[in-house]
């Protein structure tokens, strides 16, 4: 049986690939787009109109990738109602279209993120745990809240951890690595929540055909601190870990909720829905995902 698969927010790095990956198995791929399409297989969207739900009829499912980044620095009060509106107009046009088509909806895969947790030294994550608290874990409660809205279709809440690629979570710590000041960022034992992107993928891909519904970590399985990643990275490009970066500092250069919700969250994020249907990864530990992207140095 063929399979077909809307993705909205395909043009960032998870989207894209995302794409590729179908694409590479005979997947029909139809991606929704801001600009004028370029291709029977683009559909333009968000231009201040409801979307057509026929467009989504038919489909395996629907991925929904859409938010603005939350790497971008720093999160001023006009730039944080950027990311709020990002996932929540795009989630809400297409839980919309979706409610229409009543049972003959396709599943809704949306994106949320580990942010839900917030910060919760010391405890164990899984898709039961509460949120956390504050901008972000705040922003993640409502973003979910907008896509289980979408009727009858099964909603899957992809809550991805950081990225482990050089356009995701190493992108800053790659440049400061290589001015060789890279260092613990405030006390450095923080957990964090990682994948790599070949799992990501993988793991989106393991949700669609699994039928997985309701919360699930998109997380590697091995628990890591930041001072790991950052060590890992540092021994990869064959560069010194030893300047530290105190959390008050953090704090006054990319202000209080963004340093506290990306940089010095505590979250210890078990992917339990995964490995409870299945998935292995193809990254187990933080060492591997970095020597996936990160060529060794001379």
């Amino acid at each position: 049986m063929s399979q077909r698969v809307v993705i909205a927010g395909g043009s960032g790095l998870i989207g894209r690939t995302l794409t590729d990956s179908l694409l590479a198995d005979d997947v029909e791929v139809t991606t929704l787009v801001r600009r004028e399409p370029k291709g029977p297989s683009e559909v333009r969207w968000l231009d201040g109109s409801p979307l057509d739900p026929s467009v989504l009829e038919g489909a395996t499912a629907v991925v929904n990738l859409n938010g603005a980044s939350i790497g971008h620095i720093p999160w001023t009060p006009s730039y944080k109602r950027t990311l709020v509106s990002s996932r929540l107009q795009a989630t809400g046009v297409l839980a919309e279209a979706l409610r229409e088509l009543g049972n003959a909806a396709p599943a809704f895969v949306s994106a949320s993120a580990v942010g839900y947790y917030g910060s919760q030294p010391g405890r164990e994550l899984r898709e039961d745990a509460g949120p956390g608290g504050g901008f972000l874990s705040d922003l993640c409660v409502e973003w979910e809240a907008v896509a289980r809205a979408a009727g009858s279709s099964p909603v899957t809440l992809l809550r991805t951890a950081p990225v482990v690629h050089p356009e995701g979570v190493l992108k800053p710590l790659i440049l400061l690595t290589r001015l060789g000041v890279g260092g613990p960022l405030g006390r450095g034992t923080q957990v964090w929540p990682w994948i790599s992107l070949v799992d990501e993928v993988r793991a989106i891909r393991h949700v669609i055909d699994a039928q997985l519904e309701g919360p699930v970590n998109l997380s590697g399985p091995t628990r890591a601190t930041a001072n790991d990643l950052g060590f890992a990275l540092a021994r990869r490009m064959n560069r010194p870990f030893i300047v530290r970066a105190p959390a008050w500092g953090l704090r006054l250069g990319l202000g209080r909720d963004m340093a506290d919700a990306v940089l010095l969250s505590d979250a210890n994020v078990i992917p339990a829905s995964l490995e409870a249907s299945g998935f292995t990864f193809t990254h187990p530990t933080v060492e591997e995902a970095i020597a996936e992207v990160i060529p060794a140095a001379g």
